[in-house]
């Protein structure tokens, strides 16, 4: 099989796979929060924080910065995620969400609707100019993600899951992490956590992790594992999840003031 016609097949696998996993756990009791509610809960803590300027303009009017995250197939990477959300306030946005608003001109007009008209204006000039300056793979499917991405970025306040936000947005904007895992720990970690026998755990570990790879390489033609296209990367092998939290808020302030104090510097 040609690598493209592998790489849409291992796509549709995983998402495949994905459907069949949050059925399961949806037929188990879990709490599977609709895709409209997860948006219009964002967009209502945007409009929240806009009204929030407008009525005290002392304060300065800057977002609270995005934080991407990449993650190796089983290593706590979606609860660590949101976790992280929970400690500084934000939504965490999974994969499923971020597609939802690519290939929906419903959703993708509610979100464009919350920012200011001068960004909105130079939206589709800035994402010419990104994926012009770079190599990445230029379709149609990767214009409509990072217009959405960028779009996200300016507003802030969320935890983006995947989907190559980091190369998106570029080393200048937004807080990026990858987590990872030694294989084994991620086996039991799915068998612990997701019901797997080890087997089935080693191989949907696998899976996982090619189509993870396959999908950087073929749209942004990176390494995912490259670190320096992260900002932190953790191992929740041998830390408790609430420490690496922690660690991180500490690592997004260091860098938040480091990236202050260089603007002032160049005024």
């Amino acid at each position: 099989m040609c690598s493209d016609g592998k790489w849409r097949f291992n796509r549709l696998s995983y998402r495949l796979h994905t459907y069949f996993n949050l059925l399961y756990w949806y037929n188990r009791g879990g709490i599977m929060t609709s895709i409209d509610a997860i948006i219009n809960r964002q967009l209502l803590r945007w409009d929240l924080e806009k009204k929030r300027t407008e009525e005290q303009p002392h304060l300065p009017a800057v977002p609270s910065p995005i934080v991407t995250i990449s993650r190796q197939s089983g290593s706590r990477g979606s609860y660590f995620g949101s976790r992280l959300a929970l400690k500084l306030g934000y939504q965490r946005l999974h994969r499923e969400v971020i597609d939802a608003i690519s290939e929906s001109s419903g959703y993708y007009r509610k979100i464009v609707a919350s920012l200011d008209d001068h960004f909105r204006s130079n939206l589709s000039l800035m994402v010419e100019a990104m994926i012009t300056g770079k190599s990445f793979d230029h379709n149609d499917y990767l214009k409509h993600l990072s217009k959405v991405v960028l779009s996200l970025a300016e507003l802030g306040g969320v935890v983006l899951m995947g989907r190559g936000g980091n190369l998106i947005l570029g080393p200048e904007r937004g807080f990026h992490i990858r987590v990872v895992c030694p294989i084994e720990t991620r086996v039991e970690n799915l068998v612990k956590y997701k019901g797997y026998g080890p087997k089935d755990a080693r191989a949907m570990i696998q899976r996982s992790d090619d189509i993870r790879r396959e999908f950087i390489g073929k749209v942004f033609k990176v390494d995912i594992d490259d670190p320096h296209h992260y900002d932190l990367v953790i191992n929740t092998a041998l830390m408790d999840v609430e420490d690496l939290v922690d660690v991180t808020t500490a690592a997004m302030k260091a860098k938040t003031a480091k990236l202050s104090h260089r603007e002032e510097e160049g005024e």
